[in-house]
């Protein structure tokens, strides 16, 4: 692979501490998927938001991701990104607003994402519109599927193609949804979608809350997934916390504890990207080792923590492992 200018000043600056860990991983990465490896990338946080689809969309194009674990928040904002990016607006000095500036920014119905304003109107009601529509045609046909089968229908039918606002080509929603990537999508009912969605039943817009498939289901389909391409060695990557990437990584543990599963394999890589610090009880914090405990990872998996703001490292290491 020749190498581009950003690998290059990754190669050359990146020597010690967190930056050669970011560099060590990377190279692990390469060399996962050179090896014929698959790569699990799980998504928490606000990553759609802060546009993870300019780096993360190239990845699954070019086949360096093979499946997706993400929040519901993650799934649509990606979308919502897609379709309003003009209306966003920006609050550099966010730090700075008092109470009332918040609730003015409510008044002025934008949901505000530390320093990135979503726009209520242009965002998440058009989305709702659309998928409002796919709930009532299922609920009516008696048809079941998961959270984010319906959002990629949306896209590959182009039902808001009229309102992009950005080139698709920078949505990873856009580029998994062409792809028909694998995706489990844990807790979707924590999401705006989510709790549209359980408004419309309420409301008995939709008559069963059964269409839209559970995160048992999702676990379901994972374990299938998993062991259908275990013949590869499966890697993790991890950025963020949380049940995106609690959820996925259990699936390992479950075959081999719960199924009593023989000849399935740990995870063949772990990289974590997370600014929460080691802590008592913490989950997100807890470094990979104690992963092995569980059953998840094994002695001779390749496992980093980058303890830094994924947003300025996810897209270094997508860059390194595309070559850019």
């Amino acid at each position: 692979m020749a190498d581009g200018p950003v690998s290059k000043f990754i190669d050359h600056n990146y020597r010690h501490f967190n930056a050669s860990v970011v560099k060590d991983a990377a190279l692990a990465y390469r060399k996962h998927i050179s090896d014929g490896g698959r790569m699990l990338v799980t998504l928490a946080g606000a990553m759609s938001t802060a546009e993870l689809g300019l780096s993360l969309a190239e990845m699954i194009r070019k086949g360096k991701v093979h499946a997706i674990s993400c929040t519901g928040a993650n799934l649509e904002e990606d979308v919502y990104n897609l379709v309003a990016h003009d209306h966003y607006r920006r609050i550099p000095e966010y730090r700075h607003l008092t109470a009332k500036d918040e609730q003015k920014l409510l008044k002025d119905h934008l949901n505000r994402v530390t320093d990135t304003c979503i726009p209520e109107h242009e965002a998440m009601r058009r989305i709702e519109g659309a998928v409002m529509e796919l709930w009532k045609r299922d609920d009516k046909d008696g048809v079941r599927r998961f959270p984010h089968e319906y959002l990629y229908e949306v896209l590959q039918k182009g039902l808001l193609k009229k309102y992009y606002e950005i080139d698709p080509k920078d949505s990873w929603m856009m580029a998994a949804a062409e792809k028909n990537l694998p995706m489990v999508v844990p807790g979707w009912e924590d999401s705006t979608l989510g709790n549209m969605f359980a408004a419309a039943c309420i409301q008995k817009s939709v008559g069963s809350a059964q269409i839209v498939k559970s995160g048992v289901e999702y676990m379901i389909a994972f374990s299938e997934w998993y062991q259908s391409n275990q013949k590869s060695p499966i890697g993790f990557f991890q950025i963020g916390g949380g049940i995106a990437g609690d959820f996925p990584i259990c699936v390992v543990p479950m075959l081999h504890q719960d199924l009593k599963k023989t000849g399935v394999p740990l995870w063949g890589y772990f990289c974590q990207i997370s600014d929460s610090t080691t802590s008592y009880g913490s989950y997100s914090g807890a470094v990979p080792n104690e992963k092995i405990t569980w059953g998840k990872l094994g002695t001779e998996t390749p496992r980093f923590v980058i303890e830094s703001d994924a947003t300025i490292v996810a897209p270094l290491m997508f860059a390194y492992v595309l070559g850019q």
